[in-house]
């Protein structure tokens, strides 16, 4: 046999048939995100996190199919992973849910419970837009701060 003929068996297996086509194996890329949480005011209910590629469904991602959903209790809510994210571009929202009823309580259109996003974005009136709390996933884990906010 042929030195190239000797690497194609072997490349493909000695059990392949000539009509069997070469599978290429490519590992699957996916990251880890940790969000370190600060100013949480109290260990009650939990942190509702979102983690978004859409603009069109951020900050609030209950229509997004695609958004990772996560809820931590918030007395467990120091550190929180994030695993299995291919890389994109993506935006980060938490909500510290006091009360466990599972959403963003308001009084007077202004959030009653707290509230951060990925990059710390200064907050204004209204939540702060996507391309100001976006940030990038390669193949490497990344590591984001998070602070909470509270108006009430």
């Amino acid at each position: 046999m042929p030195i190239f003929g000797a690497v194609s068996a072997l490349l493909l297996g000695a059990s392949a048939s000539a009509s069997e086509a070469p599978v290429a194996v490519v590992p699957a890329v996916a990251a880890s995100i940790d969000l370190a949480i600060t100013g949480l005011r109290s260990e009650k209910g939990d942190v509702l996190v979102c983690l978004s590629a859409n603009p069109k469904y951020f900050p609030d991602c209950g229509k997004d199919a695609k958004a990772r959903k996560i809820k931590v209790a918030a007395a467990d809510a120091d550190n929180i992973q994030i695993a299995g994210v291919k890389p994109g571009t993506y935006a980060v929202a938490l909500i510290h849910d006091e009360n466990g009823n599972g959403k963003m309580d308001m009084r007077l259109f202004l959030p009653r419970e707290g509230f951060g996003f990925s990059r710390n974005p200064k907050i204004g009136m209204g939540p702060p837009k996507f391309k100001s709390a976006q940030f990038t996933v390669g193949a490497l884990d990344a590591h984001y701060a998070v602070r909470m906010n509270y108006i009430l």
